[in-house]
């Protein structure tokens, strides 16, 4: 829910470890094709008529930008954390609990360009019993642009074991949620078998407070990859695997079906984080009007 991401220092929470024995798909077998590409962007879900919900606004900076002037996914997902941490103080939010990204869906209407003023709306979307789901909208002077659907995990900050989300959660956003009940498995397929990458290297600048790469720089990977790809995608997702420690030395391994790119950041074989970009049907047919790569 919040956008500060916090883990126990030294290693894997208990709680994601488990996690991941719990939820992750099957490998598929050798050879096997990636999953079709959706034939529909995934609707923008509209503000609750009731709860709580937070507006902010801001300028697109050229620190924001491709070289064509395109708004990038990671200045997009520090936009949705600062706009969480205003959202949480906002509300005087004083639990003891931390946070950690499990998963964030991105559904892409267009892209705002260096110097458009744009605003975000955020909200509580859905709960689990220890995960929430918090949605934001972009939008610019012509609508809505993006929209991210993140679920955050609750985690108690001394033994990073999975929290209860408690009444005092519930009270200020179970209104807006709607009663709604969210997931927190992670269902992206395998990397394939011979898939050895490219190394992705880190840097210092690339950690937070957490001790970990901050889950935003996920999403530098997707404009790595984006870079060469020659289309832009109409919905974008990351799964957080693992916690990325300093010391380790990641690969960004890829893999094509037609409408749809999977990746992956790899240490070793684990999965660090995982991503799928699917290409809308006007972008198929020729691209979408007003987007920069």
């Amino acid at each position: 829910m919040p956008g500060t991401e916090r883990a126990a220092r030294g290693g894997l929470p208990r709680f994601l470890h488990n996690a991941l024995m719990d939820s992750a798909p099957d490998p598929p077998l050798p050879g096997a094709a990636l999953p079709a590409a959706a034939a529909d962007v995934p609707a923008f879900r509209p503000p609750p008529a009731q709860g709580r919900t937070f507006t902010t606004a801001r300028t697109v900076r050229s620190t924001d930008v491709t070289p064509g002037g395109r708004l990038r996914f990671d200045a997009f997902a520090r936009y949705l954390q600062e706009a969480a941490e205003d959202d949480l103080a906002g509300a005087a939010w004083d639990e003891p609990h931390q946070w950690l990204l499990r998963r964030c869906a991105v559904a892409v209407r267009g892209f705002p360009a260096a110097g458009d003023r744009v605003g975000l709306c955020t909200f509580c979307s859905g709960t689990g019993p220890r995960w929430a789901e918090r949605t934001t909208t972009l939008s610019g002077p012509g609508g809505d642009l993006l929209q991210a659907q993140a679920v955050w995990v609750a985690v108690w900050p001394a033994t990073g074991e999975a929290a209860p989300l408690g009444p005092s959660f519930l009270a200020r956003y179970g209104p807006s949620a709607q009663g709604r009940r969210v997931s927190a498995r992670l269902l992206h397929p395998a990397p394939p078998a011979a898939g050895d990458g490219r190394e992705w290297p880190l840097r210092a600048t690339d950690f937070d407070p957490a001790g970990h790469v901050n889950n935003s720089i996920h999403w530098a990977a997707v404009e790595d990859v984006l870079a060469g790809l020659g289309w832009l995608p109409a919905a974008a997702e990351l799964e957080y695997h693992r916690p990325v420690l300093p010391g380790l030395r990641p690969s960004l391994v890829t893999s094509q079906a037609p409408g749809r790119l999977c990746l992956w950041l790899m240490n070793g074989p684990a999965r660090l984080a995982s991503g799928l970009l699917t290409r809308g049907a006007q972008e198929r047919a020729g691209g979408r009007s007003g987007t920069t790569r």
